[in-house]
């Protein structure tokens, strides 16, 4: 865990794993996704102006028993806040899983809750109206960060180096979901750019 980070000359990261130790770096890239704001708030020099509230909306997968009923990806038109919609998707071995849904919640936790069943069939069955509600199991969830809440109007990912700040060699992601993992090279990319020590 990122205790703090000190920027008079190297940066200092300071963390603690049970033992408490120090990383001194030339440049710090802050992309800790769920805890890029924390981490972000660690930073001596940082305005916190410039730190975004990091919300947490927790997602749902359903796998599917049986043959798939589809032969690709199915993203439906997305009716609500904070998501994609609950779509279709395959695995490498041609297995189907439904998801994700939206949850928000207010603190990290990758628990199931098995009451977002009937709200998940009943927006498959806007696509695939033939869903069997018994072919459908409990998988995995997953949390996105956002940085927009239950709702307020959605708003992209956010990339800050030091033209925003004025932290040198400082370059804080947020808000990182997709598309931003679909476009991480790219990211990449734009990330070193913004940097001097490369």
């Amino acid at each position: 865990r990122v205790k703090r980070i000190d920027s008079e000359g190297q940066f200092k990261v300071i963390v603690d794993d049970g033992d408490e130790y120090e990383l001194e770096c030339d440049a710090v890239v802050n992309s800790a996704g769920l805890w890029a704001s924390d981490v972000a708030n660690a930073i001596d020099a940082l305005d916190s102006a410039h730190v975004p509230q990091t919300r947490y909306a927790r997602g749902h997968y359903f796998s599917y028993s049986g043959k798939s009923p589809f032969s690709h990806l199915v993203y439906p038109v997305p009716a609500g806040s904070g998501g994609l919609g609950v779509h279709a998707t395959l695995d490498m071995a041609g297995a189907t899983r439904f998801g994700p849904d939206v949850q928000w919640i207010d603190e990290v936790d990758y628990s199931f809750d098995e009451d977002r069943l009937d709200a998940s069939v009943d927006a498959i069955r806007e696509y695939f109206p033939a869903i069997e509600r018994e072919r459908l199991q409990p998988s995995y969830t997953g949390i996105r960060p956002k940085l927009y809440g239950p709702g307020d109007a959605p708003t992209d990912f956010v990339i800050e180096g030091p033209e925003d700040h004025g932290v040198a060699n400082l370059v804080n992601l947020y808000g990182i979901e997709s598309p931003g993992l679909t476009s991480s090279l790219a990211i990449a990319d734009y990330v070193g750019e913004m940097l001097d020590c490369r």
